[in-house]
């Protein structure tokens, strides 16, 4: 097994490469949409969606390529995590998403961190973020060997635009987002309420997965 060193670092840095390409394609979208949030949208929605599956594609043979506290929750649940590592994971997940949100200000030169004035919050939104991580979660457990990365990349690119939220589905992404003041930015008021919606999904995802039933090819399958 690969040593806890490495993935945790494999960790950090793959979760500061997700919140890079996601704060940074909603910064330069936001310059070049010239106030056309659909294109916008789209171009952020693009650029996360081949940055996330060229990420778990690098990342994902060293540690699983979670980049996402809620994940590796439910793999700790399932027996696929340590559970003692548990903390681990979550605490250089959300240093890298840090990292990533401060990594994507420097190269657009704008102060390393800034609060987001950017609310997201109510029923509805909640309700999507639990939607979105359901089945990013559904998709994660269910996917064919090998297939896991091309099919979380385009869950959740079509997840930017079926879910009100616009799909954050990461206690992580949400933490880093709330650094940036930028279109994919998320007011620290509002992070709460996403991470209980989104933590709530995390096992409505797990318990789909168990109602589901075999064939499983992918962590956690039933009976195993």
């Amino acid at each position: 097994m690969t040593a806890l060193r490495h993935r945790l670092f494999a960790e950090l840095a793959g979760t500061a490469g997700l919140l890079a390409v996601v704060v940074g394609s909603g910064v330069m979208a936001q310059r070049l949409a010239d106030g056309n949030a659909a294109l916008a949208l789209l171009a952020n929605a693009l650029a996360t969606a081949g940055g996330l599956y060229a990420l778990i594609e690098t990342f994902g043979p060293v540690s699983g390529a979670h980049f996402n506290p809620a994940l590796s929750l439910v793999m700790a649940a399932c027996g696929k995590l340590a559970w003692p590592h548990l903390a681990a994971y979550a605490a250089v997940q959300l240093a890298g998403a840090a990292l990533g949100a401060g990594l994507a200000h420097a190269m657009f030169g704008l102060p390393l961190w800034q609060w987001s004035s950017h609310a997201r919050t109510g029923p509805a939104l909640w309700l999507a973020e639990a939607v979105a991580t359901a089945g990013l979660l559904l998709v994660v457990l269910r996917a064919p060997h090998g297939r896991a990365p091309a099919l979380v990349a385009a869950y959740i690119g079509a997840a930017y635009w079926f879910t009100a939220s616009t799909s954050f589905a990461n206690p992580a992404a949400a933490f880093g987002r709330m650094l940036t003041d930028s279109f994919a930015g998320i007011a620290p008021a509002s992070v709460a309420g996403f991470v209980a919606a989104e933590l709530a999904g995390a096992f409505a995802g797990l318990a789909m997965h168990r109602l589901l039933g075999p064939p499983g090819a992918g962590p956690c399958r039933a009976g195993g």
